[in-house]
Formats: structure tokens, sequence, C-alpha cells
């Protein structure tokens, strides 16, 4: 007996003028306001597919990752139906998408995801998830967009979305569209359009990201460094994201640590009620084991798995500025690199210019670009660049198109394993041979975003006016004089895209750099970001604390932006 066709039903709608994608193609919001404003969600994933442009013959796959709170969409149905379900307009209206997959568990990881979408050709990725922020009914919800080649979606593709998004009319919807995110394999279902049947695959969250990760590193190495004689006790932090089943399955099943290395392994909507950001902010349970000194290497992962933090021994915390410096310095015990050789660096501007030392020394090119993944994307795909990172916690390499917490700490994993040293003897060792990069990150958080943007207005008049070159601020016994300053815009070596305003930066003559920048991410409120790096040849001068090195520059910081006397802040919300 044939099965009745599972209707599809349009739903009329009312376009919304605020959802711009930030860089990346992606939009978060307070999750209240996705439950609250009718057809809001439905209204952007519409607009994210109508943008897609491909072929017929092409495979399209949308991923579900289930980090942020699962909401309910006006009681018509869960989220993860409801993105299947808008697949199915496309595959009705356009022809184009036959294929859906779906983590088990409705579980991927971002680089997971990325990985994905290359091995099986795909057009592209949907992602759920509130990030590094807040989640649950009081934190945040997000939707993420990959392009075909598994990395975040370009400027062009997130103006395009928005452009649509302000004329939207209608979505389509599959209430009725059933599917068990639990089952392993293929399911088919009979659809009202003349296309049979509809398939939607759930596959392993693991199994192809591991696969990847088999061909890049020595397990063999990792696993005599976790297992054999003289091995070293580890301490992972998944910070109740979506790495759990990932920390368990490679770092416990396969490479051989105790069980008990990995905690906050269960995925949780709202993250246990801390923000999964892995800084030493709020990663505070793992930083509390490693100052116990029983741990020789600890790690934390946010809730996309894609940024990290890496500690030593007695909590010694590596920046992740150096991190990434550190392991540019060390790509030969990385058998993937050995095989493919080192083209290029890439580092965000923001970053400190720690891999700059590395690179002049290596004779390798460091692309320096604004904030955003994207960016290093198009320089991958051109071949320029093998490796690159920025300064939030986020490092990666050309075996995806996105970063990767996991692979980040395989590889300091491999460098532990092949030097047989501690994580501190091996950042001061590199101090000693580079110099060290003092380094600090300061956020004002949840600002009004008017008052942001006038500092950042007054702040660039200033700095950019000719009498502001060549002052001099006196600090105590410190002098610093202003060698060059700029607004700085990027042009992409690829296609001469020209990317503008990405944050002011004051360069002094002893290389040090001040920088003010504002986050991209943030909606409602508003985040300004300063950032003060300053550099020190001297191994008897490496054991200062970097607040205290930093002081100076902060202290002119504050005097030009004027951004506690504007704002009523005495200080900044987190330091990194």
């Amino acid at each position: 007996m044939e099965r009745t066709p599972i209707p599809v039903l349009t739903v009329q709608t009312a376009p919304y003028e605020d959802q711009r994608p930030t860089g990346g193609g992606g939009l978060r919001r307070p999750t209240a306001l996705f439950e609250s404003q009718r057809n809001y969600l439905p209204n952007f994933v519409q607009s994210l597919l109508s943008s897609i442009s491909m072929q017929p013959t092409h495979i399209c796959i949308f991923l579900y990752k289930r980090i942020g709170s699962v909401l309910g969409l006006h009681n018509i149905c869960p989220i993860h139906v409801y993105l299947m379900s808008l697949c199915v307009y496309l595959l009705i209206c356009k022809s184009l998408i036959g294929r859906l997959v779906i983590g088990q568990n409705g579980i991927l990881s971002t680089p997971a995801v990325s990985c994905i979408i290359r091995k099986i050709k795909a057009a592209g990725g949907i992602i759920l998830t509130a990030s590094h922020s807040p989640g649950g009914p009081g934190g945040e919800f997000g939707v993420k967009f990959e392009v075909a080649n598994g990395g975040p979606a370009p400027d062009i593709v997130s103006d395009k979305i928005y452009q649509i998004s302000k004329t939207l009319e209608e979505y389509a919807i599959c209430p009725d569209l059933k599917v068990d995110l639990s089952r392993l394999g293929r399911q088919e279902f009979d659809l009202e359009n003349k296309f049979k049947p509809f398939r939607v695959e759930i596959v392993d969250s693991v199994d192809i990201y591991l696969n990847l990760l088999r061909s890049i590193f020595d397990f063999n190495a990792i696993r005599n460094l976790l297992t054999g004689p003289k091995q070293i006790k580890i301490r992972i932090d998944a910070m109740n994201g979506v790495m759990g089943p990932y920390v368990r399955r490679i770092l416990c099943d396969e490479l051989g640590a105790p069980a008990n290395s990995a905690i906050n392994c269960i995925p949780l909507e709202d993250f246990g009620g801390q923000p999964p950001d892995p800084n030493l902010t709020y990663a505070t349970a793992l930083l509390e084991a490693m100052r116990g000194g029983e741990y020789g290497f600890g790690a934390a992962f946010d809730a996309d798995g894609d940024r990290y933090m890496i500690l030593g021994q007695n909590g010694f915390f590596v920046n992740a500025s150096d991190s990434l410096a550190i392991i540019a310095a060390n790509l030969s015990c990385i058998p993937y690199f050995c095989q493919m050789g080192v083209r290029g660096f890439g580092r965000s501007m923001p970053t400190s210019t720690a891999l700059d030392k590395v690179a002049k020394v290596m004779k390798i090119p460091v692309y320096e670009t604004p904030a955003g993944w994207r960016y290093f994307s198009n320089l991958m795909d051109s071949g320029r660049c093998s490796l690159c990172g920025e300064e939030s916690f986020g490092t990666g390499s050309d075996h995806l198109r996105e970063k990767d917490g996991l692979w980040a700490v395989l590889v300091w994993l491999s460098i532990l394993a092949v030097r047989k040293q501690s994580v501190e003897e091996i950042v001061r060792d590199h101090w000693t041979k580079f110099g060290r990069h003092y380094y600090c990150r300061f956020d004002y958080e949840a600002l009004e975003p008017r008052t942001a943007y006038f500092i950042m207005r007054d702040l660039e008049a200033l700095i950019t006016d000719k009498s502001f070159s060549h002052q001099q601020f006196a600090v105590g016994n410190n002098i610093y004089s202003v060698e060059r300053t700029d607004s700085f815009e990027y042009i992409d070596p690829v296609d001469g895209t020209v990317t503008k305003r990405q944050g002011l930066r004051i360069i002094f003559s002893d290389a040090s750099r001040l920088i003010f920048r504002m986050s991209a991410s943030s909606h409602v409120r508003a985040t300004l970001r300063i950032y003060a790096e300053s550099y020190e040849k001297d191994p008897s001068q490496h054991n200062k604390e970097p607040q205290a090195v930093l002081s100076p520059l902060i202290a002119i910081a504050l005097k030009i932006s004027q951004i506690h006397e504007r704002t009523g802040r005495k200080g900044p919300t987190v330091i990194t």
C-alpha cells in the first residue's frame, strides 16, 4: 500500500530589518528574541537557503548541532525538524536538495561540520550554536552558515542573505516530517513533490573527523605519551558543550587517556550555567585542577569545539598568540606538515606579532587579516596559507576551513611527545629564542551601542590627525613615541577585495602596539576591545606579569579613549 505523502505548508510572513549576518554568515541573538518574535528564525533560515547558488546535481548538506537551547517554534515543531522542512522547500521549488545529513543525536562540532562538507563535497551546512556565549533560555542562540569549502560564508554571501531577508514574504515548512536522530543510517520520506524519496542520513558524530585526524598525526606517539612508562596526566574540560563525545572517543578511547581525564563532557543546552569560553575567566574548574600540580597538560574547549586553551603544570597559561607561534615553530613534529610542506602563515591583525618572529626565521610569508576565519579560508583555498590563528583562542590549518580546537590540542600533545619537555619548558625555550610578546586583551562588554560607536569615531579622528603622529607619552619611567597609526584596511591578495575599518592601531617606536576594535558578534549590546602588546628580547625580563608590563600602555589607551569616563565603567568585564 502506497504511503500518503507528507504535506508541505507555505506560511506567509513579514520581513525583519535587523537580520544582517555578522562575519561568516551567522546570526546570534538572545534566545528570548527567537522565541518572542514571530517567524524570526524561519525568516532568517529561509533567507539563508534562498541565497544558495548551485547546480541541480550538487548534494546539499545541513547539519544540526544541539548546542544552545532546543527551541519550540510557536509549538509548530522542534528546530531540527524545522531546518529539515526548509531543505524540503528547496527540494520542491528548485529541485536542488536531495540529501540531508545530520550528526547522531543532533551533535556535531564546527570542525566536524567543515570536515563532512569537504568529504562529501556538499553545498554547505547550517549549524545551530551559541558559540562561546551563554546558552539556554536566558542566554543566546545562533544560526551559522558554512559554504561549500567547509568555511564560514564570505561577506558577499552574508550580504545576499541580508538583502533577501528584507523582502521575504513566505517560507515553507513540513511539520509532520519526523526523523529519529538517534538511529544511524538513511531514512526516506515521501513528500508532496515529484521527487521521491527525500533522504535523511544520520551519521556518527565523530567517525569522519577522527579518520581525518588519524591521517594528520602520529597517534602512536601521542598514545605512548599518555600511556607509556613516562606518561603525563592530562585534564580536559569540554565545558558542557559539543566536545564531550569527541574528547571521550578520541583522547580517552582512541589515545588511551583515563576516562576521568575528561570533565564536563555532557552537552547541556545552557552549558551548566556558565559561558563556554575557554579562558582564565571562565575555565576556572580546569585552572584550579591544574594549579594542584597533579596534571602535566590541560585544555578547555568552547561550545563549538573550534576554540581552545592550553595550560601547563601548576596552571602555567599559554596565551593564544604564543600558542600559534609555538605551533608554527614546531610543525616538524606533525607528519602532515612534513609531507605537505608549509606555504604561509596567517594571523588576525589584533593577534600578537609573535608569529611574525617565527616566520622571519623560517622565511615563510605572513598574512595579516581582519578578525574572522573567512579571510583565512580564501588564503588556504588559493594555496597561500598552511597555518593560521587568532588571539581569541582559535587556531587551525589547511586540513579544514575552520579553526579546530581538538586539532590544536593534538598538535601540542605531539610537540610534547617529540620534544619530551613540559609545556612551560617549551614556552620558555621559545621565548629565549624568539623573545617574549607580553600581551593582553581587555573586553568592555554590554556597552550601549551608540556610546561605543562614538568612542570609536572620536578615537579614530584623534589618532589619524597629523598632530598625533610622533606624539610622545610619558607614563612613570616609560616614554612611548608614536611611530604610526591607522584604521586597519585589508586587501585580499587572492581576489583584491578591500575590507576597511577593521580596528584602530597605534604602533610605537619600540614595536609596542595598542589596538581598539569593536566586536562583530554582538547585537543588542556592544563590545569594545582594547589590545596591548609589548616585545621583550632579554630573557632576564621574561618572568613578569603581563598586566604589570602592559600597565603603561593601558594607561595611554584609557587616557586617549576616555572609555571609563564615557561609559561609567571602572574597568573591563574580561581580561585575557
